[in-house]
This record gives structure tokens, C-alpha cells and sequence, in this order.
């Protein structure tokens, strides 16, 4: 059986453990002072309701399809003259008010797919509707920037497990919940009592190599990172603590260029209101202390923060006190260097619908295109597949 056989089949080699210590290594022996971009991807898991994130207060259709569920216009924070932000979200607002904040409206793809997990997939590899591909668009990032200087990873998830998105053919990002937790992990006696384990067995002397290294980057990320310290305050739960984390870790001067967090729970069939506005204040304050610590450690320039989730919900309210799947939803980009600020393009069109739901006006592709090409540097067609239109925000 060949290494990299090996290495696939084996039980211990699950994803990130085994390229973390090269990667770490890299940076504790060159002493690295990143000047690159980074990208955070947010993601909101379930299918949040745009409509009562960005609420359309002008517009009576949007009232008259939710007597239950609309916000009432004179609690809307608002933006424009027909638009305003839920009224939870004052912090969000604070961003938009600086011009820190992009906001796309009617964000989709053609033919949606009203399933999570497939809609969800769509989103992680930017495929079409009807095409399943096995990689993720990171991934294919990840791979892209391997072809000449092969760096094992340059994306880091912020949770136990590996989205679609941040899997390559060749890389993949690691999943990382915290630097203590994975030094803990890494401490433990059966992975520690390895490093001065031998055997004669090629493959099985570089698992046994490569299970000491990562004790040894495990301790070296977890010290580093404890260094980091922060005045700004985030919030108590664990997506604020997540943004602490990954704050600390661009602090440190890893190289990472990506990295990728999850909120869940936005799939709300029954009594939304409650559910919806504690969820988008959780966002909405921990994206604020994310984006403050980002401005007092002189990181937000070169750092972009996109938000989506895997569809909108739809127009009307169901019986239940929620809405149902739907297809077109609003997307947030934050950032110090936006050529578009405030809203992207006018509000979803609600006189205009397809079957109760809206009508998608931007791919999501064209932003992922956009931020690729011009803030990560890459070529698209090698990682989309094909040559998508880009947008002017950036």
C-alpha cells in the first residue's frame, strides 16, 4: 500500500491533524509577517429570513403576507428610505452607518433547490443545480494556490467538523474549534505517547512522525495564541467566542487566509419572531466586535467578512408562526475597502414572485467571482469552472 493510500484509510488520519504541523512549522520557523487577504466566510445554517433581517417597510405587500411575523415600520432601523435592518441588529447598523458594509439583495441561483442540504451544497461548491461536485470552492482555492508552492493549508474552520466548501481535490482546510481544545486533544496520552514511538514499517513510522508533529504545532499554535490579547469585548456564547478566536489567530500572524464559522438554528417553521431576533443579535453583536478588534489591531484592510445563508424563506407566513423554504435571500460583504457601500441593488421585488417566492437577480457565484479575482488574487475559471460575471463592489 502506498503512503498516501495509507494515510487515507487510516483511522487516525482525519482531516487536519495530519497537515497542521508542516503548516504551523512553516510559520514558527520563517517568522512570518503576513501582509496578505483574508477572507471570513460566515455562514447562517437553516435558511434566515431575509425579509425580517432587511425589512422592506414600504411596501404593503410585505405586510400584508405576515400580519403576524412583519416588523412593525416605526421599529425598523433604517437604512434608505424602503429598507431598514431589524431592530435587534444596532450594531450591524453601526457598521452601515461607517460604511463598512455592503449589503445584496436577491441573491440566489437559478432552478433553487429548497432542500438545506442541497442548497447547501450548491452554495459550498458553486455549482449549478443540477451539477454535484465533490469539492468546495475554497478547496479548489486551496488547490489553485497549491500548483506552484504547495501550502497545506491556508483555510481554517472554526467548529469540529469540515464544511464542503473548505474540502480541495488535493487540500483541505482544517477544522479547528479552538486552539485549546486541539492542544488538549493533541496532548492526549495515546497521541502523545507516539512521538517517540518507532517502527519499522515505512508507512506507519510517518503516521507516528507526523502524530509527534502535531503535538508539538498543536502547543505552538495554543501558546501563540494565548498571547493575543483583546480589549475589545465579545459576547459570551460560542459564535462570539468563535470570532475571538479567529481575531486572536489573525493577530498571531498565522498565514491563514481563510477562514470560515457557523451560526445554526435560522430554520424557522414555528414562533420565528423569538428564534430570529435572538439569533441575528448574537450575529449582529459578535460581527461588531469582530470588526472593532479588527480596526484596533490594523487588520480590517486587508480583511473581508462575507455573510450568507442557504436560502431565504418564503414571502407569506405559515400557520405555524414562521415562515417555510424559500429561494432568494440577502447577503452581507463587510469591509474598510468597498467600492460599493450601503445596498448593492434595490429591494427584492415582492409584486414579482415565482410561486410566493422571490425571484434571485444576482448569482451568488458573480460575488464569489468578485472576491476572488479581486481581493484574493486568484484566477476564477480555475476555481469556478467557468468564466462568471463580476460585480462592482470591490
Amino acid at each position: 500500500m502506498k503512503r498516501r493510500e495509507f494515510l487515507k484509510q487510516s483511522t487516525l488520519a482525519t482531516v487536519g491533524t495530519w497537515l497542521i504541523p508542516s503548516f504551523l512549522k512553516a510559520f514558527e520557523e520563517q517568522n512570518i509577517n503576513f501582509a496578505g487577504k483574508r477572507l471570513i466566510i460566515i455562514q447562517l445554517s437553516g435558511g434566515n429570513d431575509g425579509l425580517n433581517t432587511i425589512v422592506p417597510f414600504e411596501n404593503d405587500i410585505y405586510y400584508n403576507t405576515r400580519p403576524r411575523l412583519a416588523i412593525p415600520k416605526e421599529n425598523v432601523l433604517k437604512l434608505n428610505s424602503e429598507q431598514g435592518l431589524h431592530p435587534i441588529m444596532s450594531k450591524m447598523k453601526q457598521l452601515y452607518d461607517e460604511g463598512l458594509l455592503c449589503i445584496f439583495n436577491s441573491v440566489g441561483y437559478p432552478n433553487p433547490d429548497r432542500s438545506h442540504f442541497r442548497s447547501m451544497d450548491i452554495w459550498h461548491t458553486a455549482s449549478d443545480s443540477n451539477e454535484y461536485l465533490s469539492s468546495g470552492w475554497i478547496g479548489r482555492f486551496l488547490d489553485a494556490n497549491c500548483e506552484k508552492n504547495c501550502k497545506a493549508f491556508s483555510a481554517i474552520e472554526l467548529d469540529d467538523t469540515l464544511s464542503l466548501a473548505m474540502k480541495g481535490e488535493k487540500v483541505k482546510g482544517l477544522a479547528l474549534q479552538n486552539p485549546e481544545k486541539f492542544y488538549k486533544m493533541a496532548k492526549n496520552k495515546k497521541i502523545n505517547s507516539s512521538q517517540n514511538h518507532h517502527h519499522e514499517h515505512e508507512n506507519v513510522a510517518y503516521l507516528y512522525k507526523t502524530l509527534s508533529e502535531t503535538v508539538s504545532s498543536a502547543e505552538y499554535i495554543y501558546e501563540k495564541n494565548k498571547i493575543q490579547k483583546t480589549s475589545v469585548d465579545y459576547p459570551q456564547n460560542e459564535f462570539g467566542q468563535r470570532l475571538k478566536t479567529i481575531s486572536q489567530m489573525i493577530k498571531s500572524g498565522l498565514e491563514i487566509e481563510v477562514y470560515y464559522a457557523s451560526l445554526s438554528g435560522f430554520d424557522t417553521h414555528v414562533n420565528q419572531l423569538n428564534t430570529q431576533e435572538r439569533l441575528l443579535g448574537i450575529y449582529s453583536d459578535a460581527i461588531y466586535s469582530l470588526v472593532t478588534d479588527l480596526k484596533q489591531s490594523g487588520n480590517l484592510d486587508n480583511t473581508l467578512i462575507l455573510t450568507f445563508s442557504e436560502f431565504g424563506r418564503r414571502v407569506a407566513q405559515n400557520a405555524s408562526g414562521g415562515t417555510d423554504h424559500g429561494t432568494a435571500n440577502n447577503l452581507f460583504i463587510i469591509g474598510n475597502s468597498l467600492k460599493k457601500k450601503g445596498f448593492y441593488n434595490s429591494s427584492p421585488k415582492l409584486e414579482s414572485l415565482d410561486e410566493g417566492d422571490l425571484k434571485y437577480e444576482i448569482d451568488f457565484r458573480s460575488i464569489y467571482a468578485t472576491i476572488l479575482k479581486n481581493h484574493l488574487n486568484v484566477p476564477i475559471n480555475s476555481i469556478l469552472g467557468k468564466n462568471v460575471e463580476q460585480l462592482y463592489f470591490l
